[in-house]
């Protein structure tokens, strides 16, 4: 690095008479501020601060020291309005700034433009370079991420048992979604043992507990105190747990490795809570508003299942076994009259053509014809009796066995024997579990009266079914 020489704007004075070259006090101290801080650029300074003076002006005046030596430090009040929280004498801090010469006093200052807590600089470039090698691995792409279930049914919560993170995320749940189980995986967050513990909760958890969904979650802190969520095993157990993953670590503004690898963010532990719940008071006044819709719907249903049951009603009794047997009997009936009346109407016409037949035989005389004719004729009406009451009997037994048949083959009777008829909700006999699905109401047919029934579960036809 070469240093400039003095600046020729500022030749000194040649003293009277051709001597000595004279500097005024502020002439030389005007050079040696331009000659220091045209030799040294802005720098980075690390070291304690002390005698700290915050005058109204709202400027700060320390002193930066280590252990062998000080230098004195001002910090104007555009550039430490950003220093968050305000330092305090006995901090250790890093610094940037440029080095100059206070010409007022001749002392040797650093003007500092940015200030920070000492080994939070290592920190965040070790983050930022875990964060771009992971980033280039493919371990944030958006792509990968889980969707996460609008309605889980069992939650996992990985945190300390102890702060306050636990309270807010068990008391958000609880107000917003108490249907789902939570299980909590308490783990220590900050430490030597907290990266390890996270990322073998991560792998644990979904075995010991069936959850839809893990929140991993801490208060806020410091970037040292939030250092097990930038923790790499504890992103790479983020991607490899089974279930997805939701972060709410520390405050709005904190940022982690553990964020960028988890499948959603949340600004805040309660926040994680909030995203991953629906809110159970808004859909009891959904479920509220939607009650008077509900009842008219239900009452115009129950309209039409009884319109639909006298209907159907009406139908059964048309074709009831017992209304075809009335109209079989007296089919019956109306069967024997006419027997009845044809047999009498043969009687009275064999009659007829005996007594013509007698007539006739007198007019003839002859008595052995006589007694022959009317032994032929008695033994024709002994045949004609026997036939008729053979024909009459096959007519009785056939009509007894039409009317065993149909009482064999008549529903009734068969409900009688303990079968029932199962209807799907339009009232059509059910013959195939195809035409059925599990949750479907069925209404039962049974020998005397009927039942309402769901269906649980369908088996299909088996080989022995249809044997």
């Amino acid at each position: 690095m070469s240093v400039p020489t003095a600046p020729p704007d500022t030749p000194p004075r040649p003293a009277p008479g051709g001597g000595r070259a004279v500097y005024r006090v502020s002439e030389l101290t005007a050079l040696l501020r331009d000659l220091i801080e045209g030799a040294l650029p802005r720098t980075w300074v690390e070291g304690e601060i002390s005698n700290l003076s915050q005058p109204a002006s709202g400027h700060w005046y320390f002193t930066l020291k280590d252990a062998q030596s000080q230098i004195r430090c001002a910090m104007f009040r555009n550039a430490n309005r950003l220093v968050r929280p305000p330092p305090k004498n006995g901090d250790q801090v890093l610094v940037r700034g440029q080095v100059s010469l206070y010409e007022a006093r001749g002392d040797l200052q650093l003007i500092c433009e940015h200030m920070e807590p000492a080994g939070e600089g290592a920190l965040l470039r070790e983050f930022e370079a875990l964060k771009r090698r992971l980033a280039a691995e493919g371990l944030f792409d958006e792509a990968d991420k889980r969707p996460i279930p609008p309605r889980p049914r069992a939650i996992g919560v990985i945190t300390s048992a102890t702060g306050a993170a636990v309270h807010d995320i068990l008391t958000t749940l609880e107000n917003r979604y108490p249907l789902a189980p939570v299980t909590l995986y308490p783990v220590p967050v900050q430490g030597a043992e907290a990266a390890p513990a996270i990322a073998r909760a991560l792998a644990e958890l979904p075995q010991r507990a069936a959850v839809d969904v893990i929140i991993l979650a801490r208060g806020g802190g410091s970037l040292e105190d939030l250092w097990a969520f930038n923790e790499e095993a504890v992103a790479r157990a983020i991607r490899a747990c089974a279930v997805p993953v939701v972060c709410g670590v520390g405050h709005e503004t904190d940022v982690t490795i553990a964020d960028f690898a988890a499948d959603l963010r949340a600004p805040t532990p309660t926040g994680a809570a909030e995203r991953i719940t629906p809110d159970i008071r808004q859909w009891r006044q959904a479920v509220a508003a939607q009650l008077p819709r509900l009842r008219h719907a239900l009452e115009r249903r129950l309209a039409q299942a009884a319109e639909s049951t006298a209907n159907l009603t009406r139908r059964l009794q048309s074709q009831h076994p017992g209304r075809r047997l009335q109209d079989r009997a007296q089919r019956l009936d109306e069967l024997l009259g006419r027997a009845g009346r044809a047999q009498a109407g043969l009687l009275q016409r064999r009659r007829q053509q005996l007594d013509h037949a007698r007539t006739r035989l007198r007019a003839a005389t002859p008595a052995a014809r006589l007694l022959q004719a009317d032994n032929r004729l008695h033994d024709r009406l002994g045949r004609l009796q026997r036939a008729i009451e053979s024909r009459l009997r096959d007519s009785v037994s056939r009509i007894d066995r039409c009317d065993a048949l149909l009482a064999g083959l008549s529903p009734h009777a068969v409900l009688e024997r303990g079968y029932a008829i199962a209807l799907d909700r339009d009232g059509r006999a059910l013959g195939d579990t195809a035409t059925v699905a599990a949750g479907d109401t069925l209404r039962v047919i049974l020998a005397r009266g009927s039942l309402d029934a769901t269906v649980d579960r369908t088996h299909p036809p088996t080989s022995n079914d249809t044997d």
